[in-house]
């Protein structure tokens, strides 16, 4: 069997996988990967840009050598490639997680448990829960159902189909080193550097797919072409600020605004302030089966261009 329809066999068992099983509560192999790359950090840290840089090549470059390898042990048996992919891709998508995360902060605000909510919203991101009331809790979980749909399923399934299944664990490797060490607090504002960057790089063309079917499978096409070429360019991430807008439009919502991060304020820009709505909390469901949709498009996309890629080659 051609190695594109491996992909694409392999990758819709993983997505399906996902949908019915979710992620393990123990021995995520993400987790696994995330204890692997602190023990790095904690041989390798000091404040300087060389020494992160070294660390994002480590742990990056070791997660798409083993699945290079994994591949390479497997390439004679059709069944063995097809059911590499499958698990590869369950292990780095999280479509299921985010949607039973999104949809129990939903529940406890239907039931009126602001507080109950806020403690459930550090599953989610990583947004200070203290400093939003209702209202901006919907308003988070809503942005990070946009985001993570792109971090969590479409770039995942972008890189898929460039690099099988290295390029699965690559790209998940570096999303989770981000997550990691990618921040700018004082730690980590030379050392994660690198990984931040290289996340940026391998964001773009996942961020810019899910904009793009976000818009296509969204209720108003128009509002989330209308905000992403208004808005986006606004947003301080050059990834966010696509899929948060296309979102926005596509729901008829506003997003972004003030919000707080461990104690730092952030004045973000209004994302589709012009046309939409206050977020409401019957808008996070809303957000979740968008994001489900998207997620199937951006499989039968990533599947078609892995087609093309080898018929091009071959």
């Amino acid at each position: 069997m051609r190695a594109d329809r491996v992909f694409a066999y392999g990758a819709t068992a993983g997505l399906l996988g996902d949908l019915l099983l979710g992620d393990p509560r123990r021995g995520h192999p993400v987790a696994a990967f995330g204890r692997a790359a602190g023990a790095v950090e904690r041989v390798l840290w000091r404040d300087h840009r060389g020494r992160g840089a070294l660390h994002t090549v480590v742990c990056a470059g070791g997660a798409v050598a083993l699945g290079a390898m994994a591949a390479r042990a497997v390439r004679t048996s059709t069944a063995a490639s097809v059911a590499l992919t499958a698990a590869a891709t369950w292990a780095v998508v999280g479509g299921t997680s985010l949607a039973r995360e999104a949809r129990a902060v939903g529940r406890a605000l239907e039931a009126g448990d602001v507080e109950g909510a806020r403690a459930r919203l550090p599953h989610l991101c990583g947004r200070d829960p203290q400093a939003l009331d209702a209202d901006g809790i919907a308003r988070a979980v809503v942005e990070s159902v946009a985001e993570n749909t792109s971090d969590a399923v479409v770039g995942a399934l972008v890189w898929g189909a460039v690099g099988g299944v290295p390029g699965l664990l690559g790209f998940r490797a570096v999303n989770t080193l981000d997550a990691m060490v990618g921040h700018r607090s004082p730690r980590y504002l030379r050392y994660g550097w690198a990984s931040a960057r290289l996340d940026d790089v391998a964001g773009w063309p996942g961020a810019r797919l899910t904009a793009v079917l976000a818009a296509v499978a969204g209720d108003d096409p128009r509002g989330a072409v209308r905000a992403w070429r208004a808005d986006a360019a606004r947003h301080p991430s050059p990834n966010a600020g696509p899929v948060e807008a296309s979102f926005a439009g596509a729901l008829g919502v506003r997003l972004g605004g003030t919000l707080s991060y461990a104690g730092r304020v952030e004045h973000r820009p209004v994302l589709n302030g012009g046309e939409g709505r206050a977020v409401r909390v019957a808008d996070i469901d809303r957000a979740v089966r968008l994001s489900r949709r998207v997620g199937w498009l951006a499989l039968g996309v990533s599947a078609a261009a892995r087609l093309l890629m080898k018929g091009r080659t071959s």
